[in-house]
């Protein structure tokens, strides 16, 4: 059996994948995000992840002030190989209507959110959120499946010199913070049995 040769668009292009390449790509490839400067296809979504996305994204509108804005699978530029693509984006919307944009910048990101899955799982634990304290992101939200339904792990900047992300608490049932903005969510009701 003779294995298809890969698109051309796939090649990297001279001096490797940048983040400024990605909006460059052809139209209909697959979803991608860049890290460390290598395109990581992504996976389809089970449907403990649609469901936890679509529903959390609903909350976190209905809590979030004017100014701030939730986005489900966008990207944020966070240096020159580094393009991921959270699942969630919660930022400051300083783009006077402009419905172009292709990217989040991290200096308005509030929290970033990882659903993690099977596929995904080490880049969500791991290689992601050390991405996201470098770039300064100052909430970071991490979900998991558990066996009573989701539990969202979350984290926040430590404020020394070599940003590192500690642990604030961990939500299976429910998830009041007052930062940043207060939120009040039914962890439970995310993913409804």
């Amino acid at each position: 059996m003779t294995a298809e040769p890969l698109p051309a668009w796939f090649m990297p292009p001279p001096g490797g994948w940048t983040a400024e390449h990605m909006d460059n790509l052809p139209p209909g490839v697959p979803r991608m995000e860049l890290i460390d400067g290598a395109l990581v296809l992504l996976s389809p979504q089970t449907k403990f992840h649609s469901r936890v996305m679509v529903n959390l994204v609903h909350d976190l509108q209905a809590a979030a002030p004017e100014d701030v804005d939730v986005l489900a699978e966008m990207t944020m530029k966070l240096g020159r190989y580094q393009r991921p693509e959270p699942d969630l984006v919660v930022y400051r919307d300083r783009s006077d209507g402009n419905e172009t944009d292709t990217h989040v910048l991290p200096e308005d990101v509030l929290v970033v959110v990882e659903i993690v899955s099977q596929e995904s799982r080490e880049r969500d634990r791991t290689t992601k959120p050390l991405k996201y304290a470098q770039a300064g992101i100052p909430h970071f939200w991490r979900i998991e499946r558990e066996e009573n339904g989701p539990a969202i792990h979350v984290y926040e900047l430590d404020g020394t010199k070599d940003p590192r992300y500690v642990p604030v608490t961990i939500a299976r049932e429910r998830l009041k913070l007052d930062v940043p903005f207060p939120i009040d969510i039914d962890v439970k009701a995310l993913a409804p049995r």
